[in-house]
């Protein structure tokens, strides 16, 4: 096996981009290898007052509105520098965050995505006319709405996809004509960085991004409260995500929270096809995305041989450095959150529940994948966001109680069932209290044109080139009299 992934030679740093201009400050932040644990570079930490001449420039920036024609066609020129540059982004996320390299590959694939949906959304968005003599007053009227951009977005990203997130933030965005500025996630903001170096070869004009690194005690007040920010469009957590909402009632403001995806698998499911689809997206990236498989509900029929089944497929996980080509499972993002996880799995332990595989650290510090069964619903690993390589599984004793646990949670962004029955997938589809329900599909699938948000503490939206682009335009309503 060899590493094919380079660390950066030297230590990056980079500053506070506002607009085109990248400025420094005394105050930095480290950024460090979640792997190596050496420090890969420094970011400057912005000032208020930065923060708010960020916010002044994005401003500005909408009086010099861009034509649908030009932002598509920026976002075209984006979506090609990221071809240029993939294998420098990927080994940047991979470096900063740990993501397993060939992850990291594809999540770069996934941004020249994003950009060229949106790009399409740009070219193809049309406005609407009314049918004003449906009544008596609006008779010999004209009447038609043009979507204008909201104005100025503040977009808050996570660490988990440090291109990816921030381009379904910044694409869209830029379709529907509005500038942002951008507080990417301390523990990777340097792929965000890289970002904006292509935007700006590929001609995005002055002020419609800019990149603010900052601590929030010292900059919320100017890239959230500022009356010229329109819109905010958050990535992270519920506690954080609900904060902003309620310090900013009066702009809208998108979520997209966290999740403890269900996987309900019932007797009459295929159980290679389930265990395939549910081990590397409980696993993958060690488990730290917002739909990774963290809870399973098997028959009591067939949960001991899925359980089989599962540990079977986990014992063919790549574990290790992320560098490797053949690892899928790398590090945590931090001992704060490996020392979480373990804590969850000993309060599992202690309710009962068994350890199939993992549990504890290795030596180089990963926490390998997890297997355990008999887990109390009660326990933190079935009613909180796990965001670990851990995959609990409880044995119910019909499609009814399956159901009745699944919805059980704050959370609800996506689940799963897997069955051969029609019926009992459609009922799946109606009584399943999720933002998306998959049938025969691990619940962590995502494409990206497609809506994603959940309901209740996963968020308030639906995500998606198409749908934050609308989320981001106002309507403004046209009449003409004869």
């Amino acid at each position: 096996m060899t590493n094919v992934a380079a660390t950066p030679s030297t230590a990056l740093d980079r500053g506070i981009r506002i607009g085109n201009r990248e400025i420094t400050s005394t105050v930095t932040s480290e950024v460090v290898d979640p792997y190596a644990g050496t420090v890969i570079g420094r970011v400057s930490q912005a000032s208020a007052d930065q923060a708010l001449d960020a916010v002044s420039a994005a401003y500005q920036a909408l009086d010099q509105p861009i034509p649908a024609h030009e932002r598509a066609a920026i976002l075209d020129r984006i979506a090609h520098g990221l071809v240029e540059r993939r294998e420098e982004l990927a080994a940047m996320i991979c470096t900063e965050v740990g993501k397993p390299i060939s992850m990291a590959r594809g999540e770069v694939d996934r941004a020249v995505t994003t950009y060229q949906l949106s790009s399409a959304v740009a070219r193809l968005r049309s406005n609407s006319t009314v049918a004003m003599d449906a009544t008596v007053a609006g008779e010999g009227k004209l009447g038609y709405l043009v979507g204008r951009p909201i104005g100025v977005v503040t977009a808050i990203t996570p660490f988990n996809f440090p291109l990816n997130l921030v381009a379904h933030k910044l694409a869209p965005a830029l379709a529907a004509g509005c500038p942002v500025v951008l507080k990417p996630a301390p523990q990777g903001p340097f792929s965000a960085f890289l970002l904006a170096d292509i935007c700006e070869a590929a001609g995005l004009p002055e002020g419609y991004l800019s990149v603010v690194p900052g601590d929030p005690r010292e900059i919320s007040a100017a890239i959230i409260e500022d009356p010229r920010v329109a819109a905010i469009s958050f990535t992270g957590s519920a506690a954080v995500g609900w904060h902003i909402a309620s310090t900013a009632p009066r702009k809208k403001v998108l979520l997209e929270l966290g999740n403890a995806s269900p996987a309900i698998v019932e007797p009459d499911a295929d159980l290679d096809r389930a265990a395939a689809l549910l081990t590397p997206n409980a696993f993958g990236f060690a488990g730290q995305t917002c739909v990774s498989v963290q809870r399973v509900y098997a028959h009591a029929d067939i949960h001991d041989a899925l359980v089989e089944k599962l540990i079977e497929r986990s014992g063919g996980i790549g574990v290790g450095d992320p560098r490797n080509a053949e690892v899928t499972c790398g590090p945590v993002i931090d001992d704060g959150a490996a020392e979480r996880t373990l804590d969850a799995i000993g309060q599992a332990t202690e309710l009962g529940a068994s350890v199939h595989t993992g549990g504890e650290r290795r030596s180089d510090g990963v926490l390998p994948p997890t297997i355990l069964s008999g887990v109390s619903q009660r326990s933190d690993l079935m009613q909180k966001e796990a965001f670990a390589p851990v995959l609990s599984v409880l044995a119910v004793d019909g499609f009814d109680q399956a159901v009745e646990f699944a919805n059980d949670s704050v959370y609800g962004l996506q689940a799963a069932i897997f069955t051969s029955d029609i019926s009992k997938a459609l009922r799946a589809t109606e009584r399943l209290d999720f933002g998306g329900v998959l049938v025969n599909e691990a619940p962590a699938f995502r494409t990206d044109n497609m809506p994603y948000g959940g309901v209740r503490d996963s968020g308030n939206t639906k995500e998606g080139p198409e749908w934050t682009a609308a989320e981001l335009t106002v309507n403004r309503l046209c009449i003409l009299s004869k």
